[in-house]
Parts: structure tokens; sequence; C-alpha cells
């Protein structure tokens, strides 16, 4: 079972459940693979606003975007000077996500790693920065995909955990445990590790009408 959403991600948020995205909570592989595989493109390839608006100001580093999709964050972060590797479990939108980046310039910079982020294992105190948008795994998942994810996390790097804010048809159909609030998420860091710079429901950058108008934030630094 895979935990990792795109969301919004190049849009991704087009439906209320987490469903909504590749490979998402509950979703199946092959399922998955047959939406990319019937569509030259799923999503629409541009960056996440909320991302450009919490990275501005990072020293590129090396980067770790977990359920990457198609590739638009990544590609994003690699033109921002960014090292960055994507995660996703979809073969297909691996595969579309290299071609992006062959046809950018960028594949010297983003290596691709196919995985479940459920089971997946960083390496420990890596990365620069880690963002994660809307994965919304359930509540035990949530709890075991944060601690990887924050250890891997190098000393002074930051988390970026971007998920929907609570939707009442949504949680009815998926659970309502799958709709953590940014403080919710915020506790399982460890104050003594972790500095809170965010952890808040924030408007959009950018919502279009008929999109999802707020997301629910968090952005931490490692002491």
């Amino acid at each position: 079972m895979s935990t990792h959403e795109q969301g919004h991600r190049h849009e991704h948020g087009h439906g209320t459940a987490p469903e909504d995205r590749p490979g998402g909570t509950g979703s199946d592989l092959a399922s998955w693979e047959e939406r990319y595989g019937g569509a030259p493109a799923l999503w629409s390839g541009q960056v996440n606003a909320t991302l450009v608006t919490h990275t501005a100001g990072l020293t590129p580093g090396h980067a770790l975007d977990v359920g990457c999709g198609e590739g638009g964050d990544v590609l994003w972060l690699a033109g921002q000077g960014w090292r960055v590797t994507g995660l996703d479990w979809s073969q297909v939108a691996l595969a579309r996500a290299a071609e992006h980046a062959a046809a950018a310039g960028l594949a010297d910079r983003v290596e691709w790693v196919r995985g479940d982020v459920d089971t997946w294992q960083p390496p420990a105190d890596t990365h620069d920065l880690v963002t994660a948008h809307f994965l919304h795994p359930t509540e035990p998942q949530r709890h075991r995909v944060l601690a990887r994810l924050a250890a891997s996390v190098a000393p002074g790097g930051t988390l970026l955990w971007v998920g929907h804010p609570f939707d009442a048809d949504a949680a009815a159909v998926w659970g309502a445990d799958r709709f953590a609030a940014a403080s919710e998420v915020a506790a399982d860091l460890d104050p003594q590790v972790w500095e809170v710079l965010l952890a808040e429901q924030q408007p959009r950058p950018g919502g279009g009408e008929g999109q999802r108008r707020a997301d629910e934030v968090l952005r931490a630094r490692r002491r």
C-alpha cells in the first residue's frame, strides 16, 4: 500500500478524496499504472505553488520529493539549483518524469526512485529539503512515514509536509484520520530536534476558481 500523493501538484487536487493522486493511500498500483498509461499526461506539469512559497530563501542542496508523480516539483527544484531525488511507485509516472527531465536538460540533477513510501527507507541525515504533498496516510501510517522522512533530513534542513484540510465527504469514504491538521503532524516531531516554523491551514497561493482554496502546511527546520 502506498501513501504518496500529489494533491494539486501540477494540478492534482481535482477531487475531494485522497485517492485523487498518483499512488494514493489505499489505491492499487495497477489501477494507477492504468490511469497513467491511459493519458499522455495525468497532471499539468506545473510546480505546486506552496512549494515555491515555502522554499523561497533556502539555499539549494539535496532535496527529496515524496510522491513525485510525473516530476513537476522535481524539475522545478532542479531548475532552481537543487539536486533532487523523486520517489514514486508508478513506473509509468517515473518514466514520463525522466523524459521531461531529459527534455529540460536537467537529467544530471535528478534521480528517480521507484518505491512505496510506506515501506521505503530513505538514507538518514542526507537531505536539505524533504517535501511531501498530499500523502494522506492513515494515522498509524502517518506516524511511521513521518518518522522515516524526518530522519532523512540533514541538520539545518527543512521538512515541508502539505495536506488537504478536513473534508467531511471524503472523510466519510476514506476515513477521518487521513485528514490530519498540520498541528497534529507537527506534534509527532521531537521539539528537541525540530523547530516548527509553521503548522497551520493556509490559503493556497494562486488557487483558481473551482480548486481547493487552502492547504494544511507544516514547515519545520531540523536543529
